[in-house]
């Protein structure tokens, strides 16, 4: 089967806002005055802030709801997000993005992050023309590991999932593309720490590693197993 469609997750591979998310999560768990163990903030890797709110509300039995507490994260990531000098875009994905583009590749967003924060990242750095679609799952009933997201990128695409590709980084993420049954590769960096990468069809550490050329008979060759 050839590749027609790329299905990127945001964070830690378009962008790391996982530094940004952290600032913003402990400056309201200090807000909460709640102390959150370095497993537990681990465990939320890759799951949205309504997820990540659910659970601490559940787990402090909280007075706010996760609706409040998502107010106070939301407000302390946006000041990080537009005023943080070390806040790019990863290196290579830009170039990855345009190869895939100019191959004809269709991309499609899909992130467990807000639409308000795919968006923000989108005109912050001119993403808009190279996608046909975005997906945020924190609009959706289940959140990743869950596959739905996956699979309605595909279903954007207009492909079959055995010619989409899933790029990620969290266990999360790749779990969620193996349980769609879509071909996987996932993006290790020095920002993707305790994550697990055995249900991955591909592990890179570099971009230039899957640029159209590079990946096209690899992807036709291992997508048959799935």
């Amino acid at each position: 089967m050839p590749l027609k469609a790329v299905l990127f997750d945001m964070d830690g591979v378009i962008v790391d806002t996982e530094p940004l998310h952290r600032k913003a999560y402990y400056k309201m768990f200090h807000d909460l005055g709640i102390e959150v163990s370095e497993e537990l903030y681990t465990s939320f890797t890759g799951a949205s802030t309504k997820k990540v709110c659910e659970t601490l509300v559940s787990k402090y039995q909280l007075e706010k709801n996760q609706e409040e507490l998502a107010v106070i994260k939301r407000k302390y990531f946006k000041d990080y997000f537009y005023n943080d000098a070390d806040f790019h875009l990863l290196p290579g994905v830009k170039n990855l993005i345009e190869n895939y583009f100019e191959n004809g590749i269709k991309l499609v967003l899909a992130s467990s992050a807000s639409m308000t924060t795919i968006n923000m990242v989108f005109e912050k750095f001119a993403l808009e023309k190279y996608f046909i679609g975005k997906i945020s799952g924190a609009d959706l009933k289940e959140s990743k590991p869950h596959p739905e997201v996956f699979l309605i990128a595909a279903e954007i695409a207009n492909e079959a999932k055995e010619n989409c590709m899933v790029i990620e980084d969290s266990t999360n993420g790749i779990i969620a593309a193996h349980s769609a049954g879509i071909f996987c590769v996932a993006y290790k960096s020095e920002h993707s720490l305790a994550q697990n990468y055995e249900k991955a069809n591909l592990v890179i550490s570099d971009f230039a590693e899957i640029e159209f050329e590079k990946i096209e008979s690899t992807f036709m060759a291992n997508s048959q197993q799935i």
